[in-house]
């Protein structure tokens, strides 16, 4: 089984909303829609909330990781191992749909658990993210 982590994005609804809704941009639309349509789960990579499962109401917030010193971002992370450690039962393959600050403290503690990792658009823009998610969503 694999579990795919997305991470949250800027631009959000501006009430509070099912966190798979609360997100609006075009990447993380295409993300989320990938992720599902892969009929395994996933979660959502919040830097106010930590690991939130797609159905889970949350409110709008103005926080990211990649402005985040990174002893905090470390803090993060440890947090979301925890969260995520129940979910990982039967799980051999952990797929971030996320940048490089939200995956950075996580990956080295999942491959150590046994566990593979991986990162199929790692070292794409953000366009060719949408290119790459455009693609994989229409074949």
């Amino acid at each position: 089984m694999t579990i795919y982590l997305v991470s949250c994005v800027a631009q959000k609804q501006p009430s509070p909303a099912p966190a798979r809704d609360l997100y609006i941009s075009p990447l993380f639309s295409k993300a989320s829609a990938y992720a599902d349509r892969t009929g395994q789960p996933w979660f959502i990579l919040s830097a106010k909330y930590g690991l939130v499962h797609p159905d889970s109401t949350i409110a709008p917030y103005d926080l990211t990781l990649n402005t985040m010193p990174v002893a905090e971002r470390r803090r993060w992370a440890s947090g979301v191992l925890a969260q995520l450690a129940p979910h990982l039962v039967n799980v051999g393959t952990v797929t971030f749909l996320a940048g490089q600050r939200y995956r950075e403290f996580l990956e080295a503690p999942l491959r150590s658990r046994g566990l593979d990792v991986a990162v199929p658009m790692e070292g794409l823009r953000t366009g060719e993210q949408l290119g790459w998610l455009t693609r994989e969503l229409d074949g």
